[in-house]
Order: C-alpha cells, then sequence, then structure tokens
C-alpha cells in the first residue's frame, strides 16, 4: 500500500533564502539523530515508549472488535467519557475515516451502528445537552481514564449514572463500559464490584499516545471502522522509523527540520490540513506536541522552558482568517500542510453563467488552493512542509498518527526533556482537588484559602 510521505523542499534555502535550512546542516545533524534513535531504542526495550508495542495488539484488536459486533446491535448511542487523551484520539478517528455527518445519517446509512458521541468537558450545559438529546435505554457508555481518577470524567460518569438508574434502575451496569488502568484507580474498583464490562489501557502507554490502543480503537470498532487496517498502517510506519538514518526516516526528518526551525526562531508550528476530515487530527496533534513538549527543565534538572507551540489551521477555511498572519507576519512559524492525493470523490462545479469555474472539480479548486498556497508562502520565504496522504483511509490514518508519535518523541531527544511526562499540568489538578474538598488535599485548601485573603482583589475589577 502507499506510504505517507514528507516533502520538506519548501524548508531548504534554496527556495526560502536565510529563512531555511541547508542541506548541510541536516548532514551534520546526522549524528545527533542517530544518537536520539538510540536512545530511543533503549527506552523501547526498556518498556518505557509503549505505544510502540500498539500496532503489534492483534488478539487485543480482535477483543474489541468481537465486542464492538455484540453489543453494537443492542445500543443506538455509543457515549465516550474522557478527556485530553482519552478524548482527542477519539474524535480525530471518528472525523477522519466516517462520514462527515456520521450521526445524521440513519441507521441503515450508518451501517447499523451506533451514532458517537465525545463528552470531553464538564460544562454544564454541555453535559445536560447530551442528555437531552439520549435515549438512555438505548445508549452504551465508555468511561475513559488512565488513572481511574480523572475528575471530569468522574463527574461525568457520576451525572450520567444516575440519569440511568432513574431511567432503568439496577440494569443501568449494562450500559457502563470502562477503559482504565488494569489494576489501580476509582473506575478499577468499581469495575471489580459492579461487574462493568471492561478494557485495558497498558500502564506504559501515555494518554496522549493512546489512540491506537482500547482508547481510540473501541469507538472506532463500533463505528464500523477497520481497527486491524488501522494498526498495520501503524505497523508500516514502525518498521520505516526504524531507520536511524534521517534521510530515510520521514518522522526524524521532521522532528529535524522543527527543531533547526525552533532554533531559528520559528517557535510556532501551524497544522494545516487541506482536508475536512483530517482537521480533528490536527486537534489531537496539538496536544500530543504541547504536552509532550513544552517543559521548563531538561533531563539534567535545569531550568530551559523550552518548547514549540502548535497551532492548527484549516485549508480553505482560514487562508480567509489567518493567511494573512501568516504570509506577512513575524517570521515565527512553519507551516505543516496535512496533504491528500486522492479524494475518492469528484463533485463537478455546474457551469451557470459561463462562469471560469465550469467544469472544474471542489477537488480541483481545494488542490489549487492548497499549492497556491505553499506557492505564496514559499516565495515570501515562509517555510513549510507537506505530509502527503496518498488517500484517507484506516491505513494511512494509522501510518500518519505514528509517523507524528515518533516525531514527537524524537524531539523530546533533540530537546533533551522527557516527552512522556506533564508536570506542568499537575499543579493545577491538585488546585481543583483543593478546592473540590478531595481527601489529602486539605493544607493546599487552606493555603488557597490565605492567599484569597490576602489578595486585594477589588484594586483589578472594574
Amino acid at each position: 500500500m502507499d506510504k505517507v510521505r514528507l516533502n520538506f523542499a519548501n524548508c531548504m534555502q534554496e527556495k526560502v533564502g536565510k529563512q531555511g535550512i541547508k542541506k548541510e546542516e541536516l548532514e551534520e545533524f546526522s549524528p545527533l539523530i542517530r544518537e536520539a534513535h538510540q536512545n530511543i531504542q533503549k527506552k523501547k526495550q526498556n518498556d518505557v515508549l509503549g505505544f510502540m508495542q500498539l500496532p503489534y495488539q492483534k488478539s487485543e484488536a480482535e477483543q474489541i472488535k468481537s465486542f464492538a459486533h455484540k453489543n453494537k446491535i443492542k445500543f443506538d448511542n455509543l457515549v465516550v467519557i474522557g478527556i485530553g487523551g482519552s478524548a482527542l484520539g477519539n474524535i480525530a478517528l471518528q472525523t477522519a475515516l466516517n462520514h462527515p455527518f456520521y450521526n445524521l445519517l440513519s441507521t441503515q446509512g450508518r451501517k447499523g451502528s451506533p451514532r458517537i458521541f465525545v463528552l470531553d468537558n464538564v460544562d454544564p450545559i454541555f453535559t445536560s445537552g447530551l442528555l437531552d438529546v439520549l435515549d438512555l435505554e438505548k445508549t452504551l457508555f465508555n468511561i475513559v481514564s488512565k488513572s481511574g481518577n480523572t475528575a471530569e470524567g468522574l463527574a461525568n460518569f457520576f451525572i450520567l449514572k444516575q440519569a440511568l438508574q432513574d431511567k432503568i434502575g439496577d440494569k443501568c451496569g449494562q450500559h457502563i463500559l470502562v477503559t482504565t488502568d488494569k489494576e489501580k484507580g476509582f473506575l478499577r474498583e468499581k469495575e471489580v464490584k459492579e461487574a462493568f464490562s471492561s478494557f485495558i489501557i497498558p500502564r506504559n502507554v501515555g494518554g496522549r499516545f493512546s489512540v491506537l490502543s482500547p482508547v481510540g480503537l473501541v469507538s472506532a470498532a463500533f463505528s464500523g471502522i477497520d481497527i486491524e487496517l488501522l494498526l498495520s498502517g501503524a505497523e508500516l510506519m514502525d518498521n520505516v522509523c526504524n531507520e536511524p538514518e534521517i534521510w530515510k526516516n520521514p518522522a526524524y526528518m521532521y522532528a529535524a527540520i522543527q527543531f533547526l526551525m525552533y532554533k531559528k526562531g520559528k517557535k510556532i508550528n501551524v497544522m494545516m490540513p487541506y482536508a475536512h476530515n483530517l482537521k480533528d487530527i490536527a486537534d489531537w496533534f496539538r496536544q500530543l506536541w504541547a504536552e509532550s513538549l513544552g517543559k521548563k527543565f531538561n533531563n539534567n534538572g535545569e531550568i530551559v522552558n523550552v518548547g514549540p507551540t502548535p497551532v492548527k489551521a484549516l485549508g480553505v477555511t482560514d487562508q480567509h482568517s489567518q493567511m494573512q498572519l501568516y504570509m506577512e507576519g513575524p517570521f515565527d512559524k512553519i507551516i505543516t500542510f496535512l496533504s491528500v492525493s486522492k479524494f475518492g470523490l469528484q463533485m463537478e462545479i455546474p457551469g451557470f453563467y459561463n462562469h471560469y469555474l465550469k467544469g472544474h472539480t471542489l477537488q480541483e479548486l481545494l488542490k489549487s488552493e492548497e499549492k497556491a498556497t505553499s506557492l505564496a508562502l514559499t516565495q515570501n520565504n515562509r517555510p513549510n512542509v507537506s505530509l502527503v496522504l496518498p488517500q484517507i483511509n484506516e491505513h494511512t490514518i494509522g501510518q500518519l498518527i505514528y509517523l507524528l508519535e515518533m516525531a514527537t518523541v524524537c524531539m523530546g531527544e533533540l530537546f533533551g526533556i522527557d516527552a512522556l511526562n506533564q508536570p506542568g499540568v499537575e499543579l493545577g489538578k491538585e488546585l481543583t482537588y483543593a478546592l473540590m474538598g478531595r481527601a489529602g488535599y486539605e493544607e493546599k485548601k487552606k493555603e488557597l484559602e490565605q492567599k484569597e485573603i490576602a489578595a486585594d482583589n477589588d484594586l483589578y475589577i472594574i
């Protein structure tokens, strides 16, 4: 099958002048990439990079397929309850691989699969609104949390479980699936006591790297996505990315270009898909890139405060909202296009009014706008790269996901940071626990209350 490829010509100095990279710089960078590769392989052998094992979890994929096949006929709706890495991958797969208005199709149009909803916030209007449109007797809830203790997921779970109990009583457990750690956490404890159905999130797979685990595969299987083909695409890219030479490895080359551009002051990475189906891949990537690479300390404990900023755009939509900035604003960005060679669908534009668009297609217009944008950026000395998918299907999406995950861990090695942790997120969690009265956070709550009393808040309120 065709591979996803990286085109980085428009990042080179012969195309974008001094804003670009010399070929010699990439040649000189090769030893650092080989060192990064060795470190990644050591971590893989030490069972740290669990996401690298996911493409080979064929028996688990078969179990998920079997579970989905047995249960999809029982339910009209599947609701994924999660946040961050427990939600974004689900959304990305659904948007990429299903009909753009999947939930509005008839049951026949969905080939008997349930509608898919992802509840990824604790906004009361959002949660209440979802309850308004669900028939709870025909809904399965999948609560996804690696730790099993995520406050946002549990809060929504409790609200929806109460609604289930009020509607169907003691049978509500048949409508609950948990996807969490094998042994630890509140969700696993309740699964054991109440005999919910469950799947396991491997302990060595971080949330933002978990889309190819049961976290993302369950909802994918329920909606008819071929999860085995998804994994085979990731497996293909794993084999490609096992190459330590920068000129043969698209993930490492992407990381090298992003790192060198960062050092040249281009600290913003704009991901701009030219396919509506890929818009939420860009959303998923934002978490992967930001949470993995934004770090205060390096591996030696030194303060470095590094991290490229990921920005999401959509072609052609954001040509009319963001492109002016990218074209003539500060030279602090590199654009990553997600490009699709064949859409598999042609829509001819009718020939009203003898207009010049007569005889052309929407795909032709979309591709022309993509090419024109890339050319215009290049002529304005704005570096841009393209990740090119031959077409959008499970195999190419599996490749793309894995390529971006490998590029992220490679970037972590180049920065000399831990790309797998997220200490900056933990303080916010702890303060939330304190404010909500969680046991063990009493002192933190007192500290917060004292700071609020001491602060002259009225001075800055108008």
